[in-house]
């Protein structure tokens, strides 16, 4: 019997002007996500990620202080705590990518794990931060991450984390293939112009490379007032094989659900043997400064 998850990916707009507070900001998105995995719950969806830093939107765009207020500790921020709620109530696997506070004025773009059960297992802080003209200002806002690519067991499977600009590094991809992942969740925030001729080209190209399922989540529309660009969703999940399975549209509030049998890593890397054929010992001059 195959063994196979249903899994979901949210891509939508931000829900509230960014002159209101950042408390209304973040509660106005928070109850748009929650919308959404209660529609999943209802579809039979086993593991749901949104989008990058979802309880806000993009501030990266500018460089201001205020948006620190919208950082969070993790596990024991309200958010955090209210996934965990909210998965042990449908019995889901949530990945959780929000801003998050280790002390003040140390922060992450960080994505907690959260179990079926409701238990927090872990996070993964984003390593590779850009800070790219313009309007990708994130090294103003965001510590390279210190957790290396740790993968997490749930439920319905072993994933891994990558967030955005992540996905530009193969290094890393193939890190979460050699530490089990079986699923690999990239909540991004990318927009026309810079990155779209690379979204459907990346991603499937590290699920060959590792043999493992990938869920790539974009934001969509325009972000006032900064209007860095178009936000184009395109999310999707690719298999193994490098193959687009369920793709979302590029310019509205989307669910994307897709069922992943997970049967075929084990029949993929049967026959592609990446990982046997490896020479790490060759490889010394990739890790030099």
């Amino acid at each position: 019997m195959a063994r196979t998850v249903r899994c979901g990916l949210i891509q939508a707009t931000n829900a509230c002007s960014t002159e209101e507070s950042i408390e209304k900001i973040k509660q106005a998105n928070l109850e748009k996500n929650l919308k959404f995995i209660s529609q999943a719950a209802a579809a039979g969806v086993q593991m749901i990620c949104m989008q990058e830093v979802f309880t806000t939107p993009y501030f990266c765009a500018e460089q201001e202080t205020r948006w620190y207020e919208a950082v969070e500790k993790i596990p024991d921020g309200p958010t955090v705590k209210l996934m965990q709620e909210t998965a042990r109530k449908f019995g889901m696997v949530i990945i959780v990518p929000i801003y998050e506070e280790e002390i003040t004025g140390i922060y992450y773009n960080t994505a907690a794990v959260i179990d079926a059960d409701g238990r927090y297992l872990g996070k993964y802080r984003k390593n590779h931060i850009p800070h790219v003209a313009p309007g990708f200002w994130e090294k103003f806002y965001f510590r390279p991450g210190n957790l290396g690519y740790p993968t997490f067991e749930t439920a319905f499977a072993r994933i891994g984390v990558y967030i955005c600009y992540d996905r530009h590094f193969p290094e890393g991809a193939r890190a979460l293939g050699l530490n089990g992942a079986e699923i690999v969740f990239n909540p991004s925030a990318t927009v026309a112009g810079l990155s779209e001729y690379l979204w459907e080209l990346e991603q499937p190209a590290h699920a060959v490379a590792n043999g493992y399922f990938i869920g790539a989540i974009n934001r969509v529309g325009h972000e006032q007032p900064w209007d860095i660009g178009e936000f184009y969703g395109k999310s999707y999940f690719c298999n193994p094989r490098g193959k687009i399975i369920a793709q979302a549209s590029r310019d509205k509030d989307e669910l994307v659900v897709a069922d992943l049998n997970l049967d075929e890593i084990r029949e993929v890397r049967n026959t592609w043997q990446f990982f046997r054929d490896r020479r790490p010992e060759s490889y010394n001059d990739l890790v030099k400064e």
